[in-house]
């Protein structure tokens, strides 16, 4: 008898830690789920599968969109999850992956796995924070008018 290999729990997991984090139920999340360009919902039968991991087909991205407004990740981050978990490809290993002209994104990456999880949680922090300051300063810029 072959051995059976491990299924990747990738997008189950990351959907089930973040609505935890949120405190939100599944019926909750099925109704913030949408993607209001599309019109595209994630409904609460297809997030009970995937959090049960039972067979679902693998989101489009249209539901990726609708995923990320309603858990509020990045569509990155989904987008990483679902190819781990349903094609088992992981970018973050795939060297052929340029994710900066300088090489300093790889680098984060690659350290991250020294990384206790403190310190990892940390770096995320410092980057949303980052993330924040720089739209506000974007944001300020573009409201000042010459009047």
């Amino acid at each position: 008898m072959p051995a059976m290999t491990e299924q990747r729990t990738d997008f189950t997991d990351l959907l089930k830690a973040r609505r935890a984090e949120l405190g939100k139920s599944l019926r909750d999340m099925g109704d913030l789920c949408i993607d209001p360009g599309s019109g595209e919902q994630a409904k609460f039968g297809w997030l009970s599968k995937v959090e049960r991991g039972l067979p679902v087909d693998p989101p489009r991205p249209e539901r990726i969109k609708a995923l990320s407004i309603g858990y509020g990740l990045p569509v990155r981050i989904l987008q990483g999850a679902v190819f781990k978990q349903f094609y088992g490809y992981d970018p973050a290993g795939d060297s052929s992956v340029v994710w900066s002209d300088d090489l300093t994104t790889r680098i984060i990456v690659a350290r991250a796995e020294e990384m206790s999880d403190e310190d990892r949680q940390q770096l995320a922090e410092i980057a949303e924070t980052f993330a924040r300051r720089k739209t506000q300063r974007s944001e300020g810029v573009e409201g000042k008018s010459d009047e």
